[in-house]
């Protein structure tokens, strides 16, 4: 909106060129987006108290998060809220790539926020087949418009780019569809897999929001895209406003999410976040170094993949102590923020060896 209003003023008042900047308005939606969520958040966390609408903890979870029963629930609709404001008022809306963001994250927190209201109403949410049925479609969406529909990739719509590999661009052909729905609708779950402790799936999210906001602007970036030898796709550096706005967004709801959380995001919130993160991976063509920035996502939804598999091979014994990860070492005894710490730790180092790729190839 900004963008529409001040930078036509532009040919008259040179102060208001500033506004054709990407990396002015993708600061500016992030501080707007963080500043929304710090002042919207206690207000919020309030009316989340007085509608009862509180987390139920599973008796079969580590006895630690009894204590964390009646914390209010559903904070993600603070994420979605704030993004989606700081979006609309820091970016150019005339750009195709924004209104993809902003269907992905309209599709999944509808998906999340049904969810949710169905185990605060029953005590069961959506089935697993259900979930996954509407979270395809919603992929599959994004998916036909980028490869069929989308210009900026004519010639190179279908084509898979290799992390470390420059020469190796394999074309997929219409399993590069598949694909797409695969990275998106894993990283929506494998999200929400990962939503177990006080911080723990934000922070991860947060510096991999950080990482796919540089990757999308050198990838929009004709001069970048072509020192680095990356792909360039024409106007995909604008993502970087929604994405910037998703990380301030993020950030504030970590102040109120850290240990020991006031609020918890739900479905509605990890189902989005993963949702918006799989698709700024297909929208920069890095899809396959999702699984190097969202690596601990990827360690977690692994963890319960083994967990499930060796039980039903062995009839009954588990692989680990609990599952998600985060649980079996929180059983082997470490203390709820030393799991968080570490393992945000982990998901920086990924970050930056992710980052390195970009130039090793």
């Amino acid at each position: 909106m900004f963008y529409h209003m001040f930078y036509p003023l532009s040919s008259d008042y040179s102060i208001f060129n500033v506004f054709r900047y990407i990396t002015f308005r993708s600061a500016y939606s992030g501080l707007t987006a963080l500043a929304l969520s710090l002042l919207l958040g206690g207000a919020a966390i309030r009316l989340l108290q007085k509608r009862q609408i509180h987390e139920k903890i599973r008796k079969e979870g580590p006895e630690s998060h009894v204590a964390k029963s009646g914390t209010p629930t559903m904070g993600g609709l603070l994420i979605i809220a704030t993004f989606l404001l700081a979006t609309l008022l820091w970016s150019n809306l005339t750009n195709a790539y924004i209104w993809l963001i902003v269907f992905a994250t309209l599709g999944f927190g509808g998906i999340g926020l049904y969810d949710d209201t169905l185990k605060l109403k029953t005590g069961d949410g959506l089935s697993a087949r259900m979930k996954l049925l509407l979270q395809v479609v919603i992929s599959l969406g994004i998916g036909i418009y980028l490869v069929y529909f989308d210009t900026a990739r004519e010639g190179a719509a279908t084509q898979l780019a290799v992390p470390f590999l420059k020469g190796l661009q394999p074309d997929l052909g219409v399993f590069y569809l598949v694909f797409i729905v695969f990275i998106i609708v894993g990283t929506s779950n494998a999200v929400n897999l990962t939503d177990g402790l006080d911080g723990l799936a934000i922070g991860p999210i947060i510096i991999a929001l950080a990482t796919y906001t540089g990757i999308v602007y050198v990838c929009g970036h004709s001069k970048f895209a072509e020192y680095l030898n990356i792909q360039y796709i024409k106007e995909a550096s604008e993502v970087a406003v929604a994405s910037s706005a998703v990380l301030g967004a993020s950030l504030g709801f970590l102040w109120f999410n850290s240990y020991p959380a006031q609020v918890f995001m739900g479905d509605v919130g990890s189902l989005t976040l993963g949702g918006i993160l799989g698709t700024l991976a297909v929208i920069a063509k890095h899809e396959l170094l999702l699984i190097l920035v969202g690596g601990i996502f990827v360690i977690e939804a692994l963890s319960v993949i083994i967990q499930v598999a060796y039980f039903k091979y062995t009839r009954g014994k588990r692989f680990f102590k609990m599952a998600p990860l985060h649980h079996h070492f929180e059983k082997s005894g470490w203390e709820e923020p030393k799991v968080i710490v570490r393992f945000w730790i982990v998901a920086v180092v990924l970050a930056m060896i992710s980052l390195s790729t970009l130039k090793l190839r």
